[in-house]
C-alpha cells in the first residue's frame, strides 16, 4: 500500500518509527516531513498529507502531531481525506470500518510506539463495512448550508 507520513517537530522519532515499520511491512511510504527537529507549523504538514490523498498518489495518510489534535484539524479541511484521531486500535479498526477513514492521527507525546503500531496495524488491516455506513460517509464530504438561530 502506497502511504504517506508527516508530523511535526513534537512527532518527528514517533514519524521515523513508523516510517521504518511501515516499510518493513512492505509498504510504500512518502516521507513529508520534517526532517530535523526544528521547531514546524503542523498545519503545513497536515496539509502536505492532505495534498497526497486528494490527488491519488497515496492511499493512506499517518499524520502525528504532539497530541495529534491540531494536525487532524488540518487534514480534514480537505474534503477529500476522512482523518481520525485515535490513542488504541479499537478506534482505529472502528475509524476505518465505519467511517472509511482514510487517514489516522495520533499524539505522540500521549502514544507510545508500539501502540502506534498497533493502532496503525488494525486501521491498515480493517476494510470499510460499506451497507449502512455508505450514505452516512458521503454525508461527511461537502456539508449542507448551515443555518443558525438568530
Amino acid at each position: 500500500m502506497r502511504i504517506a507520513i508527516a508530523s511535526d517537530h513534537a512527532a518527528i522519532d514517533l514519524k521515523t518509527a513508523l516510517a521504518e515499520w511501515l516499510h518493513e511491512q512492505g509498504h510504500e511510504v512518502s516521507d513529508l516531513g520534517p526532517a530535523a527537529g526544528e521547531s514546524v507549523d503542523y498545519p503545513d504538514y497536515g496539509y502536505k498529507l492532505a495534498t497526497e490523498i486528494a490527488a491519488g498518489r497515496v492511499e493512506r495518510g499517518v499524520a502525528l502531531c504532539g497530541s495529534g489534535i491540531g494536525i487532524s484539524i488540518a487534514v480534514n479541511r480537505d474534503s477529500a481525506c476522512r482523518c481520525a484521531l485515535v490513542n488504541e486500535p479499537l478506534s482505529a479498526q472502528l475509524a476505518r470500518e465505519h467511517n472509511d477513514a482514510n487517514v489516522i492521527a495520533m499524539g505522540a507525546r500521549l502514544i507510545g510506539p508500539e501502540m502506534a503500531k498497533a493502532c496503525l496495524a488494525a486501521f491498515l488491516a480493517t476494510d470499510f463495512g460499506g451497507d449502512r455506513h455508505v450514505r452516512r460517509v458521503g454525508k461527511l464530504g461537502t456539508p449542507p448550508a448551515l443555518t443558525h438561530a438568530q
